[in-house]
This record gives C-alpha cells, structure tokens and sequence, in this order.
C-alpha cells in the first residue's frame, strides 16, 4: 500500500484532485477580497460626491478630507481587526471567520447604500459613516489572513502557489470592477443623478457579492489542517501568546514580504495615476487607462507568477522580482520625464515587476507559519504593514516630492521597500512543495489514522512530517 505523503502517493492524489472542489475553495477564499477591494475602489472614486451627501455643503474641502480622513482611519483600524479575526480563525476554523468577516463588510457596505445624508438627518450622517467605516476596515483585518491560510491550506502542495495567487487576483478584479461601474455612472447619469441616488448603485450591488460569497464560504468545508487540529485536541487556546512566544522570527520575515508588496502595489495601482497628472502633465484618461492596463496586466501574471513558483521555488521568482525593483526603480521614473511613451514603458515594468510579487509573497508568508498560529501571524503582519506602508503612500510621496523637490522620490522609496524584502526573503529557507501541517503543530498527541489520511489525501504527508 502506498503510504501518504510519499512521492508515489503525491503523484497519484494529485492526479485524483478534484478541479470543481479546487474551484469552489479558489472562489470561497478570493470572493471576499474582490468584495473588499469593490468597495475600495468605489469608496474613492466617489470622495468626492460621498463628500457632497455626507458633510456640509458649506465647505467642500474640509468635507472631502474628511472622507479621505473617514479611508484612512479604516486603514488605521485594520490591525485591530487582525487581532480578533487571526487568533479566532486559529482557534474555530478558517471557514467560521472567513464567513463572518465577509458577513461584516457586505452588511456595513449595505447600509451605506441605504444612509440619509447630511440634508436628511443632519450630524448623524457623518458619524454613521464613519462607524460603518471602522465596522469595514475592523472585518477588512480578518479577511486576508483567514482567505490566505485557507487557499494554502485547501491547495495541492504542488499547486500551492498557483492556489494562493489568486487571493491578488481577486484584488485585481475587485479593483477593476469599481472603476468600471464608476465610468459607467459617470457617463450614463448627470452630476445631479450623481450625488441623489447614483452613487447608492455600487454598494448596493455589493451586497448581493457578499450574499453569495457568504453562501460559497459557509458551504465548504475547513481545511484538512485544521481538522487535523481538531481531531488530535491540538487547536493552540491562546494563538497570538504562541505566535510572539515561538514564532516571532516569521512574523518578522512576513513583514519584510509584505513590506515590499505594499509599497509598490500603492505606489503603481493607486499613486501613479496622481504622479502621471500633478508631475508629468499627463491627462486624467491617458492615468487611468493606464491603471487599468496594467492591472489586466497582472490579471494573466500573477497566477502565472505564482504557477512558476510551484516550478522554481518561492526565492528565485520573490528575489529576482525583489531585485528588479531595486534596479530598475529609480530608472523607470527617469524614463517617465521623456514622455509618455516612456511613461508606459515603465510603468508596465513596474507592473510586471509587482506581479512576480503578488504571485508569490502570500504564499511563501503562509508556508513560513506553522498551522497552529498562521492565520494569526498573516493577519497581523499583513495588517500592520498596510497600516503604516499602504494607505500612507500618497501622503509621505507628496510630503517628500515637495520637500526636495525631485518627482524621482518614488523611486529610492521603491528600492528601500525592495531592500526590507529582500532581507526577509534571504533569511527564509525553499517552502514550496513543504508539508503545511508539521511535528509542531501536532506535538500533544499523535494524530489518528483518518486525520492522517485528511491531510496526505493532498499530498501533505502524514501526521509527522518535517518542519
């Protein structure tokens, strides 16, 4: 009999892999990203008619800083969210929490579509928006770490990557899905059709998302992993005191990681756009067209990005994109003043670049973690490093562009970014194709023969298989 976990049994569980069951845990763990990052797109398209309905007309600026100041605080409170949603995903499942926290951002996103504004309700409508916002960004805080540990986990060892890179493709297609329906209501309905009822449109469509993407996420089952926890008693009573007490040195390597995928994703999907029009004179349409571009772009390149990476390794494809931007950083910003041309060549590189990240990184961080504390070491190493290096991009780029004066900024702040992952990424050790589940995670009691079978019926090796 061919014993689990041996390359002879890999070979045939891989073969008897069911696509539609590898389908449907693609589509439960990305469905919630590409909700998020909706809402996140069409929060910021609309600043500034949100601005309009929500705060006094008197001012228009202070109202529309306050929405940016309403975006950020979201940001702000995400690592708050990762305190409560990892260690609970580490402690009742990767389904339970991935269920509640798409429960949570599509109900708060729902009535923002229903809210009164300012003229209807007065001060109240502000101070509900802004509590709506926290209850988004405290559910935002769960969703990348319970959505990662369970695409790692419900993946094929040999297709891991491949599996977890479609987390950034929900991103990606969440992010386009804003913009979309966005032009769509700016060239079908007027200024006045706007700011009355248009701009209810995009969350309440998401609502309907989230609808389905509770129903995907509460009709699958847990990962292997985790019921291997269950069935040998071993799911950790306090995972955050474990993570810091064991696991602090890959806590550390995931937030170099993700350091380095945060800076750039802001710096080329979100930023560029701004720099494209304040420093280069480009107009509005040719930046956005561009965003756009570039984000197909990495629709077809982050999972091939990631499929390498089950080839290859996670070092070759996350250094050599680590060192790509390093290099080519500062030049592709000094291509961007000879035109336009120059402009998309660049920042296409730049793109491709940041697709060889986004194809990796989430993985890699999840391989690092043992099962016991890996949603809680992704959700705050994820968190804390959106907290200080994501929505923060726009400021720190426009306060240092106008302190030296040299629009080349944004390309020595890449290189440090590139430099803090490509430490972390020297420090780790080759994961793909590794067991999840580990001696470590199992050290209380000896796992039973069915959660055994549970966790090498994929090709992840039996009940002691090495760290």
């Amino acid at each position: 009999m061919t014993a689990p976990g041996s390359p002879a049994a890999d070979e045939i569980t891989e073969a008897m892999a069911d696509p539609a069951a590898l389908r449907r845990s693609v589509a439960a763990g990305a469905v919630g990203v590409f909700v998020h990052w909706f809402d996140w797109a069409t929060y910021a398209y609309l600043a500034g008619t949100i601005a309009s309905v929500f705060f006094p007309a008197e001012n228009g600026t202070a109202g529309l800083l306050a929405v940016f100041g309403v975006f950020a605080v979201s940001f702000g409170i995400r690592p708050v969210g990762a305190l409560v949603f990892g260690p609970l995903g580490d402690r009742i499942g990767r389904k339970r929490t991935l269920s509640l926290v798409i429960f949570l951002m599509s109900g708060a996103t729902l009535v923002i579509g229903l809210l009164p504004g300012y003229s209807t309700i007065g001060i109240a409508a502000p101070l509900l928006l802004v509590f709506l916002r926290l209850l988004q960004g405290f559910a935002a805080g769960g969703e990348f770490g319970s959505a990662a540990s369970f695409l790692a986990e419900h993946a094929p060892r040999r297709r891991r990557g491949f599996g977890v890179s479609w987390l950034e493709v929900g991103s990606l297609l969440g992010f386009l899905a804003g913009s979309f329906v966005f032009l769509l209501l700016s060239v079908g309905l007027s200024g006045e059709q706007l700011t009355s009822w248009g701009w209810r449109i995009p969350f309440l469509i998401a609502a309907p998302l989230g609808v389905v993407g509770f129903v995907i996420r509460t009709k699958i089952e847990d990962t292997p992993e985790y019921r291997a926890l269950e069935a040998t008693d071993n799911v950790p009573r306090s995972p955050v005191r474990e993570l810091f007490r064991h696991n602090r040195k890959q806590l550390l390597q995931a937030t170099g990681l993700m350091t380095m995928m945060h800076v750039p994703f802001y710096a080329v999907l979100t930023y560029l756009v701004t720099y494209e029009t304040d420093y280069l004179g480009h107009s509005a349409g040719s930046a956005a067209l561009l965003s756009t571009v570039i984000s197909l772009t990495g629709l077809v390149l982050v999972p091939a990005f990631g499929r390498l990476s089950d080839r290859v390794g996670r070092r070759p494809v996350l250094v050599g994109a680590g060192i790509a931007l390093f290099v080519l950083a500062t030049p592709a910003y000094l291509l961007m003043r000879t035109g336009l041309a120059g402009t998309w060549v660049a920042a296409l590189a730049l793109g491709v670049i940041l697709a060889a990240i986004l194809g990796t990184y989430a993985v890699w961080s999840a391989e690092i973690f043992p099962t016991r504390t890996r949603q809680s070491g992704l959700s705050i190493a994820y968190n804390v490093t959106a907290a200080l290096f994501a929505g923060t991009v726009p400021y720190v780029m426009t306060v240092l562009i106008s302190a030296t004066g040299s629009t080349l900024v944004p390309g020595p702040y890449l290189m440090v970014a590139a430099v803090i992952g490509l430490v972390a990424a020297f420090s780790l050790r080759e994961t793909a194709g590794t067991p999840l589940l580990r001696a470590e995670d199992l050290s209380a009691a000896p796992v039973p023969a069915g959660a055994a079978t549970a966790v090498g019926g994929r090709g992840e090796g039996s009940a002691g298989p090495a760290a």
